[in-house]
């Protein structure tokens, strides 16, 4: 589980993807193009480490905006 749920930060996950994230946000709009929202945070976590965590489900959503986002970047 995140230690801020604000932004996404876990052991696994942690500061590259969300240095990621802000990367691509930054480049998009200086490029003035809008992006999709990003997926929204889990609110359902019991914070027991469950197999299929609702945080696997969300670190898998937003790996998938960040290659999006970079796809569309890289065509514009």
């Amino acid at each position: 589980m995140p230690d801020n749920p604000e932004s996404p930060n876990t052991q696994t996950h942690g500061d590259p993807l969300r240095i990621r994230v802000q990367m691509l946000q930054q480049r998009a709009r200086q490029a003035g193009l809008a992006l999709r929202a990003l997926p929204p945070l889990p609110t359902s976590c019991c914070g027991r480490g469950c197999n299929g965590c609702v945080w696997e489900s969300y670190f898998k959503a937003l790996d998938d905006w960040c290659e999006e986002a970079a796809q569309a970047i890289l065509f514009i």
